[in-house]
């Protein structure tokens, strides 16, 4: 793991040294083990590294014998001893033990074509001398960040959008089509990003920059037509875990120590057990646990820990750390946030580099694959209340799906009737699963000022988002279309980045999914969803795989998704005041006002209700944290220097 830099000039000037320090510089968190340069007239590259294979050997940017060939690459190559073996053997010679240099002389083997051969998570950015190319790549499922802006007479690259700011004259401004996307789906949709002119990479693409021109290409995407319904139940199982205990086997390869996070939840055990099963090494974990009950999973982590027999180690989040740190998280997110549950997993990663750790294996994926989450299940029970809407079963199921949700709980079955949608019409949407959170979503935009408003008038994320969809998308069933829209977006623009990569990164640690192994996906999208969610019993196929590796209480606990205390971390419950300054700065009226993103009556209002004890419902906690991260945002990135601070801390 490390962070990437690049400048070309399509003008031909020299790229300046001192340029290139100082926006690498910005991605010190990401590798503070070694920062290395190289420059070749108009094409500069810049590397932070974070050292995790081959400590010694491994600098870079990284080149080939005769040095026609450069690489600056964050992540890793999983699969690189195979590859590594097999070039040898076509006459390629290494200097080193690491996998960087695989990805170089298979990039001289196979050319662009290369990312096809590899297993793993990456993000990488290659100079052909000899072609005068420059070619960037972006992991399958995005696991690494890459972003970039194309300006006048020039191209920046870089693993955060921190570092490309850095440059001078680089707009600072936010999109609001972007922020309008980002109130919708949670997520913008790539290339978009927050801030006008820079862009996302999106995962499974390459970019390739060559004689002025920049083109971008797809190289991978899921396809689930290829659902095998004569599949049994027994070869499902016994597959998965072949390619599971392989995917953990071959993420275990690091010069490091290698941990393993412990939620308490099925996937994180699992990993656990496997890691145990393919090794004989003492195994670390680590685990959050909350002080508020609501919260906490710590006897579900205790039990599992004591199952597999692993040095667990746990931090303990309160509500006032959450606040505290708050500022933090979004200067490593570098976009807004609904949801404070990036928090604590940023001080999940300090525990773990304070414990002299680099690399953690987790659990994050399986629930996209193999169809976990409950809006797979409530899509099914909405389906059924459609085709039956005079039913009295199906509201009492979707309270059952969600016993942690009070708001919830206490609503009439005409209430959930209207929140769920159960609309003849929506039955025909190709977003039928997610239109009731997105609908609830969109209703934050209450809080947005009159004149983004204005500017948005006429916007359609729908059909921003429709566009993007693949071809054949209606042919497939509805639980394959409600996998796709939860992997290809919010899992890569939100998970595995806001709640992943940035939090891991900020203390220098590198996350590590091998239920994101491209083998696993590719044969999970395989797997007829009768087999991944049997009637409402989710990840049914998996539970089948791993049979007594986990205990069986972990197995049959009901679904709890990871979340976090949201308005509380701000405003005390007992004392109803804002807990920290940052907040009442950033959400005063005058501030409102002056950033003009917000409306300052709609907001003071909601801050009222929240001192008050009254904002308790999803909406209102969602609008509170997203409107003061959007102001975190404009504060960080917008109205302030970006060499001026560093960790969301003024410096």
């Amino acid at each position: 793991m490390c962070g990437i830099l690049g400048v070309q000039l399509l003008n031909g000037e020299r790229v300046d040294r001192t340029l290139l320090n100082t926006m690498i510089g910005q991605l010190h968190h990401r590798g503070p083990d070694a920062t290395g340069f190289y420059i070749d007239g108009p094409v500069g590259f810049a590397h932070a590294r974070l050292s995790i294979i081959d400590l010694s050997g491994g600098h870079q940017p990284m080149h080939n014998e005769d040095q026609t060939v450069w690489i600056t690459f964050n992540g890793e190559i999983f699969n690189y001893i195979e590859l590594r073996n097999d070039l040898i053997q076509k006459g390629h010679r290494f200097r080193t033990q690491s996998d960087t240099e695989v990805i170089i002389h298979l990039y001289e083997e196979k050319g662009e074509d290369c990312v096809q051969y590899l297993n793993g998570q990456w993000a990488f950015a290659i100079w052909d001398k000899k072609r005068d190319k420059l070619f960037m790549s972006r992991d399958r499922l995005g696991v690494r960040p890459l972003f970039y802006s194309l300006t006048a007479g020039m191209l920046l690259f870089g693993s955060e959008i921190k570092a490309l700011l850095a440059y001078p004259g680089l707009t600072r401004e936010i999109d609001l089509q972007a922020l309008d996307q980002l109130f919708t789906f949670w997520v913008t949709l790539p290339p978009r990003t927050i801030f006008k002119g820079i862009s996302e990479l999106p995962p499974g693409h390459s970019l390739v920059s060559e004689r002025g021109q920049v083109t971008i290409r797809s190289y991978w995407n899921i396809d689930y037509n290829s659902s095998n319904d004569s599949m049994s139940e027994q070869e499902a199982a016994a597959t998965l875990l072949e390619l599971l205990t392989d995917a953990t086997k071959i993420r275990l390869r690091s010069d490091v120590p290698v941990g393993a996070y412990l939620s308490g939840g099925l996937d994180s055990t699992v990993i656990t057990a496997l890691i145990k099963k393919v090794s004989v090494s003492r195994l670390k974990t680590f685990s959050i646990s909350f002080e508020d009950k609501e919260f906490d999973e710590s006897g579900f982590q205790q039990e599992a820990s004591s199952f597999l027999q692993t040095d667990h180690h746990t931090v303990r989040c309160s509500t006032q750390d959450i606040g505290r740190v708050f500022p933090d998280v979004i200067w490593h997110t570098e976009k807004p946030i609904l949801r404070t549950a990036p928090a604590p997993l940023f001080l999940l990663s300090k525990l773990v580099r304070e414990q002299g750790y680099k690399v953690v294996l987790t659990g994050e994926g399986s629930d996209e694959m193999l169809g976990g989450y409950d809006i797979f299940k409530e899509a099914k029970i909405r389906k059924f209340w459609g085709a039956f809407p005079e039913s009295k079963i199906r509201p009492l199921l979707l309270k059952r799906l969600y016993p942690y949700l009070e708001n919830i709980q206490a609503q009439s079955p005409a209430y959930l009737k209207a929140f769920f949608h159960v609309r003849r019409e929506d039955q025909l949407s190709p977003f039928f699963s997610h239109l009731p959170r997105w609908e609830l979503t969109s209703k934050l935009k209450m809080f947005f000022s009159e004149d983004v408003k204005s500017e948005l008038k006429g916007s359609d994320v729908y059909n921003d988002l429709r566009e993007r969809l693949p071809s054949n998308y209606s042919k497939w069933d509805g639980f394959s279309q409600a996998q796709f829209l939860e992997t290809m977006y919010l899992l890569p623009g939100y998970i595995l980045s806001s709640q992943g990569d940035r939090m891991a990164m900020a203390h220098s640690v590198e996350g590590r999914f091998p239920f994101l192994d491209h083998r696993v996906v590719e044969f999970a999208s395989s797997i007829p969803p009768a087999l991944k969610m049997k009637v409402l019993n989710e990840k049914y196929i998996l539970k089948q795989a791993v049979g007594d590796l986990v205990p069986v209480s972990i197995k049959k606990r009901p679904k709890q998704p990871y979340r976090a205390p949201e308005i509380k971390s701000f405003i005390g419950e007992d004392t109803n005041v804002v807990r920290h300054e940052y907040v009442e700065e950033l959400l005063s009226t005058d501030r409102i006002q002056k950033d003009g993103i917000f409306n300052p009556g709609t907001v003071q209002k909601l801050i009222e209700k929240s001192r008050k004890g009254r904002a308790i419902g999803i909406k209102d906690n969602m609008a509170f944290v997203g409107i003061l991260s959007t102001q975190l945002i404009v504060d960080q990135f917008v109205n302030r220097p970006i060499g001026g601070r560093q960790n969301g801390t003024a410096v």
